[in-house]
């Protein structure tokens, strides 16, 4: 793999599926599979395959369907849970298993009463009894944001000492900082031996909004896997947004990382994901929103009349949408009204453009938006329709 190469690990159909109210069937986790496989994904994370029997019966039905990236099941660090994760993934071309434990000292303390070095020799059997059935194996730190340093690092040691490929470094509660998160990654590339032989990946959760922040600091500091989400969701405030770190690294070059990533396919997958799982996505979200390529400000339709870029880093069709939005509302100018009137048929001079103007702040002020339908009125509401049809 290229060193500026950055592996995309989507996890929609497991940690996404985590929102409550949001449970999807086995046919329609294979339709997004068969999409996020069209998309460039590396990594697909299936689900947890011991969780219950339907979560199994997806993850063998991905399995057989993926062409392209590699299919991935959750476990905890338990030989049952490994084992049925390997039996669910029997089909794929390439099978991966994700296990781990938490390694903070609330984890440790609270959740398993149990301590450091136990942690670590439970962590290394677990990828060792992976490895027993597959290559791939993948292992998570939980609430990695929360361990100190030293101790995570001798954890990923032991992890790699027993074969992991992939480490996974979460910030499970979103709590870190970009600047932590980054420097832990840091850390943990200079400080864990045999780092060569594993890739570092981040996990982060957006409980303080800070997950595509982190991800993208994970990454300059060493990582080179990001695990992320269409639209950012998952459990509680969400994971990392897929959409959003891969056009962030495609928008700046200069950090010379980039992704397999086919970023005109990201709305269409967004719109998919939104309506298989009932989530209704806001209109101000970044990348894939309603509003994302929107225009209601006067100031700001007519920069971007004049040239998209005055007002847009991103250019729609770069996403997979249509084009940009002039909307009408009593905030805007006569540029983006002419502009409008134009794509309905109606070209106006500049004496007929303030006329019908004056008008259309009349119905401005009693709408929230202004449809073609309310343009067609205005107009010939106007005082100079007649010269209007007439030229």
């Amino acid at each position: 793999m290229s060193k500026n190469k950055i592996q995309i690990f989507d996890t929609t159909l497991r940690d996404g599926e985590q929102v409550p109210g949001c449970k999807l069937n086995t046919e329609q986790k294979v339709v997004i599979a068969k999409q996020l496989d069209g998309l460039g994904v590396d990594v697909i994370e299936a689900g947890f395959p011991v969780s219950s029997p339907g979560d199994f019966k997806s993850v063998e039905a991905i399995s057989k369907i993926v062409k392209n990236a590699t299919v991935c099941g959750l476990t905890r660090a338990v030989e049952n849970d490994i084992k049925v994760a390997a039996e669910a993934l029997k089909y794929a071309k390439k099978p991966r298993i994700h296990t781990g434990i938490g390694t903070s000292d609330s984890h440790i303390k609270f959740k398993f009463k149990s301590d450091r070095e136990t942690i670590i020799q439970r962590a290394f059997d677990a990828v060792a009894y992976a490895k027993s059935f597959v290559e791939d194996v993948e292992f998570y730190a939980e609430d990695a944001g929360r361990t100190d340093n030293e101790y995570l690092a001798r954890v990923c040691e032991a992890a790699i000492k027993a074969g992991a490929t992939v480490l996974n470094i979460p910030d499970t509660t979103g709590y870190c900082l970009p600047s932590e998160y980054g420097a832990k990654m840091k850390y943990l590339m200079e400080n864990v031996k045999g780092i060569e032989k594993a890739i570092l990946s981040c996990h982060c959760h957006n409980d303080l909004g800070l997950a595509t922040a982190n991800s993208i600091e994970g990454v300059i500091n060493g990582a080179r896997q990001i695990e992320c989400t269409i639209n950012g969701i998952g459990e509680r405030a969400g994971n990392t947004a897929l959409e959003e770190v891969v056009m962030v690294l495609k928008q700046h070059p200069y950090l010379n990382l980039d992704t397999n990533i086919d970023t005109t396919r990201l709305y269409g997958i967004s719109q998919l994901v939104s309506d298989s799982m009932g989530i209704y996505t806001q209109p101000n979200k970044a990348i894939v929103g309603a509003n994302a390529f929107a225009h209601s400000s006067g100031i700001h339709q007519d920069g971007v009349i004049k040239n998209r870029e005055t007002y847009e880093i991103i250019d729609p069709k770069d996403v997979g949408v249509t084009e940009s939005a002039i909307v009408l509302t009593a905030r805007s100018g006569r540029a983006a009204l002419a502009y409008r009137a134009k794509n309905v048929g109606y070209e106006l001079t500049k004496l007929q453009l303030d006329d019908v103007y004056a008008n259309f702040l009349d119905f401005a002020d009693k709408k929230k938006e202004i449809n073609d339908t309310d343009i067609y009125q205005i107009i010939e509401t106007s005082n100079v329709y007649q010269q209007i049809i007439s030229a």
